[in-house]
């Protein structure tokens, strides 16, 4: 059992806010970051769409369980108070590598030395950052999958620097809130899924950017030909707009063309607020339950322009 009571999560997005909840409805106090009131307001409909999905996937659920989870979660915008009683800071803001010292710089300055540091980062290296935090010894990360209530899996890495018991404690915090710890024993961009999963969907984005076959055909050959239950755009709606184009638009301006191009794709979903299941719509419309009803009329059948 770790001594980790007090959780602070920065960044309260797609998967900022379902770590807030993951970790509260296992008994933890959180603390929910982020950079204005008018973010941190949209926190209640991101509870609304996960009771939904707690009640449909969890066996043990409860509505007074999960009522507790958010009696559990306190609200700021101020990150000096945020970190100041955190026994681990999880950051989970946008895929900015500047961004992320900028944040890390500030935590450092201001939690206690106690404190375990943890990136949610999905393609960049723990080392890139760890020395923004003062401490690198006490800073790995913990990669969270979508859905993480029922895709319960965390990927545990950590850089050359970094304490090994300060990471063997992430690991042993991840089984506290039903997190199966996958640990990654040599520092990688991508980790396990996503060195797997980022080239399948950059594939499948080229099929469609390229006009060479329409979401449905290639999510649906995908599907039929592998037994897979979910094609790659069902897997971009899964994990939310955003995310997939921080990571296109860093790539994009390392010269990659075809990040820029699907980034105009991307950008359409979110420039209408139609950026992927939890707002109900991407590349397809999906009804309260998550069950997809169509195709998003956002996005003509072939993108080729």
């Amino acid at each position: 059992m770790t001594d980790i009571a007090r959780v602070t999560v920065l960044g309260t997005g797609v998967l900022g806010s379902q770590i807030i909840m993951q970790n509260a409805y296992h008994g933890k106090n959180v603390v929910a970051y982020d950079i204005s009131d008018e973010v941190l307001a949209k926190l209640p409909s991101h509870w609304d769409w996960m009771r939904g999905h707690y009640k449909k996937d969890l066996p043990d659920f409860t509505d007074a369980r999960f009522d507790e989870a958010l009696g559990r979660i306190t609200t700021t915008t101020n990150l000096a108070e945020a970190v100041a009683e955190a026994d681990l800071v999880i950051e989970a803001v946008p895929e900015n590598l500047e961004l992320k010292r900028e944040v890390w710089a500030e935590v450092g300055a201001a939690a206690p030395d106690r404190t375990i540091f943890a990136t949610n980062s999905s393609s960049l290296l723990p080392s890139d950052m760890a020395e923004s935090t003062g401490r690198p010894a006490r800073f790995g990360t913990l990669h969270f999958a979508n859905m993480i209530w029922r895709q319960n899996m965390g990927e545990v890495m950590g850089h050359p620097g970094t304490d090994p018991e300060a990471l063997d404690t992430i690991a042993e915090y991840a089984t506290e809130i039903d997190i199966v710890p996958f640990r990654v024993r040599k520092e990688t961009p991508g980790y396990l899924l996503n060195s797997v999963l980022i080239p399948w969907l950059d594939a499948g984005a080229k099929l469609y950017v390229d006009g060479v076959g329409t979401v449905e055909d290639i999510d649906g050959a995908w599907r039929m030909g592998t037994g897979a239950p979910l094609g790659p755009f069902q897997i971009y709606d899964i994990v939310g707009f955003n995310v997939a184009y921080n990571i296109g638009k860093n790539r994009a301006e390392a010269g990659d063309e075809d990040s820029a191009k699907f980034n105009e794709v991307l950008k359409v979903g979110l420039d209408s607020g139609k950026n992927g299941l939890g707002a109900g719509e991407g590349f397809y419309v999906y009804d309260q339950d998550g069950a997809i009803t169509g195709r998003s009329s956002q996005y003509p059948e072939v993108w080729d322009k």
